[in-house]
């Protein structure tokens, strides 16, 4: 794929249509394995005219199959964290910079300049299993913030409330980026009131605590840190891209990313508002494959944003899971 398509599709206006198409043709023809999938439903390449009719993927293939274009090299794996009963899914990036492109570019629409930002990660879980591209995000973050605070934090949270009170003390605009269970120990030891700084949890009990539902998590968060609201990202190992919940856990896409929902009774129609399974384009994934049909139920609305409901039926428990209903 041509330089001018990645720099087309990290704008803030674009075309989406015609790049979904274009992409389309590029994977049919260069990733066997969708070619397979597409050749399989007996489906005529030319006949494809909207983004609707465009075959997505069953998310799983990523834990079967090496999605790839082109030659089978790459740059980087990314794992799922998975869990001992399950396989992990594996995304073979074959260009690092496009992954770095696209979660930058969306920071920058949702939350303006990094440099602006102190950005504290806690994720201990992440770190401990490696190939996380979420952790990858949040080096690459920490490192574009230049703040001396910016950093990883594991189980020390003494420490880490020492530093968000220095930066509230300082107003300090802050993101504290964490795995659910490990915000939600640390909310339990060491409340405070939080004005400057920004709490978005990315998911996962990681068998730490009981599964609770994402508003259950946010009413605690909320109380114990004395804030409004609370910020969630909508990510995973088979996406280059993010979606962000900036209150009430209903996630904007960058514009080089829609969600779609397919009916349970028919998964061949697509929707483009309501609820079902969610099917994912997401014009980052360049060199894997774009079109996904996730294992997540949702429900999209007319201005394009979508919550999450859950689970489909009979899929595995993704190791980031967070039950929300």
């Amino acid at each position: 794929m041509s330089n001018s398509f990645v720099n087309k599709t990290f704008q803030k206006d674009i075309s989406f249509t015609p790049l979904a198409l274009n992409l389309f043709s590029y994977q049919y023809n260069n990733n066997k394995i969708y070619k397979q999938w597409c050749d399989a439903l007996k489906i005529q390449p030319l006949e494809i005219k909207s983004i609707e009719s465009i075959p997505f993927l069953p998310i799983s293939f990523f834990k079967t199959h090496k999605l790839i274009c082109e030659n089978e090299e790459y740059e980087i794996l990314f794992e799922s964290s998975g869990t001992t009963q399950s396989l992990k899914s594996k995304h073979y990036v074959k260009h690092l910079n496009v992954y770095i492109e696209s979660f930058t570019k969306c920071f920058e629409l949702f939350y303006g300049d990094i440099k602006d930002w102190c950005i504290i990660a806690l994720l201990p879980s992440y770190l401990q299993q490696g190939n996380s591209s979420l952790v990858k995000m949040a080096d690459v973050l920490i490192q574009q913030s230049k703040h001396a605070q910016s950093g990883f934090y594991l189980s020390d949270y003494k420490k880490l409330h020492d530093v968000l009170q220095q930066l509230e003390n300082q107003q300090q605009k802050t993101l504290l980026l964490g795995v659910t269970y490990a915000l939600l120990d640390f909310a339990e030891q060491f409340p405070m009131k939080l004005t400057s700084t920004i709490i978005m949890e990315t998911g996962g009990m990681k068998g730490r605590r009981k599964e609770i539902t994402r508003h259950e998590v946010h009413d605690i968060l909320k109380k114990q840190f004395q804030i409004q609201n609370v910020h969630s990202e909508y990510g995973m190992t088979e996406l280059l891209s993010q979606a962000y919940a900036k209150k009430d856990g209903r996630f904007y896409c960058p514009s080089w990313m829609k969600v779609f929902v397919r009916d349970e009774e028919d998964p061949f129609k697509i929707n483009t508002i309501g609820k079902g399974a969610l099917n994912i384009i997401d014009l980052a994934n360049i060199y894997s494959c774009a079109f996904i049909a996730t294992d997540d139920a949702g429900e999209i609305f007319e201005d394009g944003s979508f919550n999450v409901l859950g689970r489909i039926d009979n899929s595995d428990m993704r190791g980031c899971s967070l039950m929300v209903v």
